[in-house]
């Protein structure tokens, strides 16, 4: 309860700085004013356009997601139990976390075209959090307890599901929400340069062009509720692997 009653207050401190500013700069054009972006906002809402922009971003997130996420597992899993994968892999994902985002957007946008950049770019920021996460993880988990499961079931499938799995879940759940917050910045940013069809990047484009900046301080709202949904949702979700019973001997 207390913890609700100060995420309350926070919320309605940003609220009240917001509304100060507004009346201190008094342009809409520089800092448009709370109503006026409400409106914008709930307009949002009841427009079927706006909807279908928002359907076909969070889809387009959620691909770029799925698909790193199985890969970068997989190659986790793989460099967790092979350190020679690791040590070739490793400077592979060191260049995609220290590459700068609007270098390699402008180049993906010269190569792959504008459709396609927007989902490749999400997967290769996604990627190496998800790999990191994964490997990270397995190789952090004590000695011990790997030593105790292989005294009672030496079998790799089903040591990697009932004793890998439930120890790496929490790393992967933190990797998860990290992977949002970052992969809704970065598509975004890639809509936004390519200028993608039905995107909320077009859309905080045309807004700015058209000097709508309760739009864009709108558009920007949902992002933000966007991304706190998403991290609620991974926060509530108990892993499945944390349901699978142990094997009975």
């Amino acid at each position: 309860m207390k913890k609700t009653g100060l995420t309350v207050l926070s919320v309605f401190f940003l609220f009240l700085m917001w509304v100060i500013a507004g009346v201190i700069v008094d342009n809409p054009l520089l800092l448009p004013r709370f109503e006026d972006v409400m409106a914008a906002f709930f307009r949002i809402f009841v427009d079927l356009d706006s909807l279908s922009v928002i359907l076909h971003t969070m889809l387009r997130l959620l691909l770029g997601l799925l698909i790193a996420s199985v890969i970068g597992f997989l190659l986790g899993v793989i460099a967790g139990f092979k350190k020679n994968f690791a040590t070739f892999f490793n400077p592979v994902v060191t260049v995609l976390r220290t590459i700068p985002v609007i270098s390699i957007t402008v180049i993906l946008l010269i190569i792959c075209g504008f459709k396609i950049t927007p989902y490749v770019i999400t997967f290769m920021m996604i990627f190496p959090l998800i790999y990191q996460g994964t490997y990270g993880a397995i190789i952090g988990i004590e000695p011990e307890l790997i030593d105790v499961y292989r005294l009672e079931d030496n079998n790799f499938f089903t040591g990697l599901f009932h004793c890998y799995l439930p120890l790496i879940s929490r790393d992967i759940r933190t990797s998860l929400l990290q992977s949002l917050g970052l992969g809704i910045k970065v598509l975004v940013m890639a809509e936004y340069l390519a200028q993608t069809r039905d995107s909320i990047g077009n859309q905080l484009y045309l807004a700015k062009v058209n000097l709508n900046y309760d739009e864009v301080f709108a558009w920007t709202l949902l992002l933000i509720l966007m991304a706190l949904l998403f991290e609620q949702l991974i926060h509530h979700y108990k892993p499945i692997v944390e349901k699978i019973k142990k094997p009975s001997k």
